[in-house]
């Protein structure tokens, strides 16, 4: 552990004894810029939601789904942050039927489960929160794909599982020095399908 030397001024003292200082910034996630994605895993798959069954899951689509894009287009939340973190902190909604749900996870029998909640995400941000992922590159050969960490459990990422004919979108463990091909996402514009780098 290394001592660091901060040298922070003064202001005033406050009622009940507090003392305020100049030029601090607080410990917050604050949201910088949104942008509108689908997510697409690696064998081209777009992730879909679909609240009323309780399942997000990567799904081969058509061009006509496509242009619906029920439950498919996502804004992706990009937030600054005062304090060093291991990727860009985000987080995810989608629009389904004119209602806007979250990403969040949840534990559940034991296990961490992904959820889509009705709501938004706040602008702000201070203390830890079920709905915000880590933004990481896929791996160092591989800058337009990426991984995205849970950010209240570290080495726990989105992924895919085969459940029957579904690849359902979860949370998987890996070991850092891992690559697991299920939690290579690409995010790509609406309009022409492009990879974009966020």
């Amino acid at each position: 552990m290394s001592a660091e030397e901060i040298l922070v001024y003064a202001v005033e003292l406050g009622k009940n004894f507090c003392l305020y200082f100049e030029e601090l910034e607080c410990d917050a996630l604050c949201k910088e810029k949104t942008l509108h994605r689908v997510l697409r895993n690696v064998n081209s798959q777009l992730l879909v939601v679909r609240p009323d069954l309780n399942v997000a899951a990567f799904e081969d689509v058509t061009d006509q789904e496509m242009q619906s894009g029920k439950g498919m287009l996502f804004s992706i939340h990009c937030y600054k942050t005062t304090t060093p973190l291991a990727g860009l902190p985000v987080a995810f909604t989608v629009q389904v039927e004119n209602k806007s749900y979250y990403m969040c996870c949840e534990r559940e029998c034991g296990k961490m489960i992904v959820r889509f909640k009705e709501g938004e995400v706040p602008k702000e941000i201070s203390g830890e929160s079920n709905f915000i992922f880590f933004k990481k590159t896929f791996t160092s050969c591989c800058s337009q794909a990426f991984k995205f960490e849970y950010s209240m459990e570290q080495g726990m990422f989105l992924a895919f599982e085969e459940e029957g004919y579904l690849r359902k979108l979860i949370l998987k463990k890996l070991s850092e020095d891992e690559v697991d091909e299920t939690m290579k996402i690409s995010l790509c514009k609406f309009s022409q399908n492009e990879n974009h780098n966020l």
